[in-house]
């Protein structure tokens, strides 16, 4: 097992944006020196909690500070992207970061991010419109002439002028292109499907509790499947909120009462709460329970990695039994400020006691 970092980010809204920004660079540089693999930093547009709308503005500044660690989008939401501007953007980052670059992308869960342009997207919509953009930006990373004219998208690549070399897409620094990862949250999610059929990489979102997390995989198998693919489990990323303590009490109270249990408390599950299946997400495979019953206690209890070391190695391990196996574990990245010494203390208490404990699980 692998690990990294997941930053939607999350940061209270009252708090002065820069300074929120200077403290996600400096958990970047952290958790390159510590050894983290890779971080995934989120695109959001109308929120005050998740509050970069260019994730690859702050990945550019990031790369620059940091010498090991690979970055992704967290991921790119297509419905808001031209498909080629997309492509280009990524193929730069791609460049500026010498190959430590991949892209995410999704669909975008916020209505508001939609209203506030304008866009009007049945979930079906939504869906295909993400298929056909990712597939297109793979098609201009390519560097052949291309001509699509899709359903939701136009790109006119088609005659470019070699003499004075214009009409030419920047093609990525790897090559094919970079790794592409699909976000999936509902639990028949149509995105991680796409991930198999395509050899993608699929990601398992924070909120999904372990005994559920295996729908996620039989929708990988079958997009492998319908492409006469093998899906390999080394691939699947499963994103949790953990929090690494030296004592139990510790651990417990901080998830309790921390930036952790804020952050739920006061946008997560207000936010998610707020649709149609209410906190359905976070409700086990086999029952419903009423949204009342999804509190921080049921969710340190069921979903969240919190402990000391061992305690936390623990749940890891139940985790990869519970789903089969998976490759890489994903922190969800919380602004303890001004108790930073926690948050900086869980990520060294993680790469340093914890991930020495599961490095050997090796899904086949």
């Amino acid at each position: 097992m692998d690990f990294g970092l997941f930053l939607m980010p999350l940061h209270p809204p009252e708090r002065l944006v820069a300074d929120t920004y200077d403290d996600d660079l400096q958990t970047l540089m952290v958790a390159d020196e510590l050894g983290y693999r890779e971080a995934w930093i989120g695109e959001h547009f109308t929120s005050g909690w998740e509050n970069i709308p260019c994730p690859d503005l702050l990945i550019a500044k990031a790369a620059g500070r940091t010498r090991r660690i690979r970055f992704g989008t967290g991921v790119t939401l297509m419905p808001f992207h031209q498909p080629l501007e997309v492509a280009l953007r990524a193929a730069t980052l791609d460049h500026l970061t010498r190959g430590r670059f991949m892209l995410g992308v999704g669909s975008g869960g916020i209505n508001l991010d939609r209203r506030a342009f304008g866009i009007e997207l049945s979930a079906a919509d939504a869906a295909a419109l993400t298929r056909e953009g990712i597939e297109a930006v793979v098609k201009v990373w390519s560097g052949e002439p291309i001509v699509h004219h899709g359903k939701f998208f136009q790109i006119d690549l088609s005659s470019p002028d070699q003499q004075i070399k214009t009409g030419l897409a920047l093609r990525p620094y790897q090559q094919p292109h970079p790794p592409v990862a699909i976000a999936g949250v509902s639990r028949a999610s149509a995105g991680l499907a796409l991930a198999g059929e395509h050899g993608w990489i699929p990601m398992s979102t924070n909120f999904i509790p372990p005994d559920a997390l295996p729908l996620h995989w039989q929708a990988v198998e079958r997009g492998a499947s319908f492409a006469g693919r093998s899906a390999s489990r080394r691939d699947w990323r499963i994103a949790r909120e953990i929090y690494v303590a030296e004592n139990h009490e510790e651990a417990i109270r901080d998830a309790r009462e921390g930036a952790m249990a804020r952050a739920f408390r006061d946008y997560m599950l207000p936010l998610v709460g707020s649709g149609a299946r209410g906190l359905e997400a976070f409700m086990p495979a086999d029952r419903q329970l009423p949204n009342e019953a999804i509190t921080i206690d049921y969710l340190i209890e069921n979903i969240w990695v919190v402990g000391t070391p061992d305690e936390c190695a623990a749940k890891l391990r139940s985790l990869y039994d519970t789903v089969g196996g998976f490759g890489t574990v994903l922190m969800i990245g919380h602004d303890w400020y001004p108790d930073s010494v926690k948050w900086f203390r869980s990520l060294e208490l993680f790469a340093t006691k914890v991930m020495p404990q599961v490095a050997e699980l090796v899904p086949a």
